[in-house]
């Protein structure tokens, strides 16, 4: 079995890329595919870049190159839901794009046309096993269960903030994890979003970012690493 994980930027990837054994490196697409293992699991790793696009791409070349049999995005991402607090996690128990918009033509914000679907459900088991690691966290840091919604938009303003959680319900917001849900979709891959609050989705949030960006990585780390290394049923979920 083979866990691709993917995050946006290389401080996102930077802890996971250290614990890789036997590491080696392929280029595609202009993207450093690192592979190995952790904690005796074959594992795929790759910086994506920011946005939909770049993480689309990264996602397709995990399942046909790399033949990913489940898919991990782990990062950081602006909180929206009242009780998402600064450094919490939020595990996705959907994706949607947020910033996917036809309804000049009747349909709702965010739905995709000629699609069966456009809420993108996440593997129910790798979200129980991300549950049961909730105890690595620093004291303080609680994990959600929530609808991750994603466009190609950095949201830094209350407005915009009010408007995902009304029209979505979305938990948190960030660039990447519904586009990877998308592709796990269509790729029929299991899939999980792992993400840690860096901001809170409003006018403060380029000032938080930076600020809060450190701690919200060790978070979503100290979690995903304690998926891969204590729990042996990883190697059970599969397509």
């Amino acid at each position: 079995m083979t866990i691709g994980m993917i995050g946006a930027m290389e401080e996102e990837v930077k802890g996971l890329a250290e614990k890789l054994e036997g590491r080696q490196e392929e280029v595609c697409a202009g993207r450093r595919f690192l592979t190995g293992r952790i904690a005796g699991k074959e594992v795929a790793l790759v910086c994506s870049g920011i946005g939909k696009v770049n993480a689309a791409v990264a996602a397709s070349i995990l399942a046909e190159r790399f033949h990913a049999d489940c898919i991990l995005n782990t990062g950081i991402a602006g909180g929206i839901a009242p009780e998402v607090k600064l450094g919490d996690i939020v595990l996705s128990t959907d994706c949607l794009e947020h910033d996917f918009d036809v309804t000049a033509f009747g349909y709702e914000k965010g739905v995709i046309p000629r699609m069966k679907t456009s809420t993108f459900p996440a593997d129910q088991k790798l979200l129980e096993l991300a549950k049961s690691c909730e105890e690595e966290l620093t004291s303080g840091v609680t994990v959600h269960t929530g609808r991750v919604v994603s466009g190609d938009l950095f949201v830094a303003s209350r407005e915009k903030k009010e408007e995902l959680y009304r029209d979505f319900h979305g938990s948190c917001c960030e660039m990447e994890g519904a586009a990877i849900a998308h592709t796990a979709y269509l790729y029929g891959l299991p899939y999980l979003v792992i993400r840690a609050i860096s901001d809170q989705a409003d006018m403060k949030a380029v000032e938080n970012y930076p600020a809060f960006t450190e701690q919200a990585i060790r978070n979503f780390l100290a979690l995903t690493l304690r998926m891969l290394e204590a729990h042996s049923s990883m190697t059970s979920i599969s397509r």
